[in-house]
């Protein structure tokens, strides 16, 4: 970081040095020619617009990763669901019992504390109850497929955990809000001051469209808080399934949590 900054220093100096002791020699015009503020815009503006664009690409990538997390962990808990019914009767209502629960506690605790960049513990409680349960059926077939499941379960929870947090830093987004501001500002100062109908329109445009690329940007890098997020539908229609399993295989008998997944007290 030291090094950026001094040599970009050093190619200031050197630019400044050269404009007053080069330029004299090499060019045969008067000093008061010479770029004006108008022609320095446009690399500003190109440059402004390459910077919206390239963290606006990093953060939708973000927010594929946690889509896409979302959905691996409902596929590995549906999974886990569907190979219970190879178990023992009584592990088999434990797991279907574990899996409603888990997705009940990340649907209502778990994902609105994303928002925020958070977790939950209250899913946890769950997924533990799932693998002190595989014990049961070591050495029997089922109990590969459930251990297989159950991890594919726990690695895509951690990715969407991991994606939950903002990929781009702060320091980053403040950096793109300034250049936004001395961009529109630069322009305004370059528009002329009579017959500039035209020219307010399109610099209102260019405003606008800067400005809702930092938004989506702000908003996609929080892929389930915000207008543009992520929702539960994958592992709601999971739990759903769950429930609806362990019903129909445990007719008379209640779930051990409630409805946010919270484990019942006697």
């Amino acid at each position: 970081m030291v090094l950026v900054i001094v040599v970009a220093v050093l190619a200031l100096l050197a630019g400044l040095a050269a404009n007053r002791w080069l330029r004299p020699r090499l060019l045969n015009v008067d000093d008061t020619e010479g770029m004006a503020v108008k022609d320095l815009v446009g690399p500003l503006l190109t440059m402004t617009i390459l910077l919206l664009s390239f963290v606006l690409v990093t953060a939708n990538g973000s927010y594929g990763r946690a889509e896409n997390a979302s959905r691996g962990e409902a596929r590995a808990l549906d999974q886990l669901v569907e190979t219970a019914d190879y178990a023992p009767k009584a592990e088999q209502a434990i797991v279907q019992a574990d899996a409603a629960c888990y997705a009940r506690a990340v649907v209502a605790q778990e994902w609105p504390a994303m928002s925020d960049g958070n977790g939950s513990a209250a899913p946890s409680v769950w997924s533990t109850d799932l693998r002190k349960s595989f014990k049961n059926v070591v050495g029997q077939p089922v109990f590969g497929m459930l251990v297989a499941a159950d991890n594919k379960r726990s690695d895509e929870r951690d990715e969407r955990l991991t994606q939950a947090s903002s990929s781009i830093p702060s320091t980053i987004f403040w950096f793109l809000l300034a250049t936004l501001v001395i961009t529109v500002a630069a322009l305004g100062v370059c528009l002329p001051r009579k017959n500039n109908r035209g020219q307010l329109i399109t610099l209102i445009v260019i405003t606008a469209l800067m400005t809702t690329a930092l938004l989506i940007i702000r908003d996609v890098d929080r892929p389930f808080g915000g207008v543009i997020d992520v929702a539960p539908t994958a592992i709601t229609d999971v739990q759903h399934q769950a429930e609806r399993d362990f019903t129909a295989n445990h007719p008379g008998t209640d779930l051990p949590c409630d409805t946010d997944g919270n484990r019942r007290t006697a």
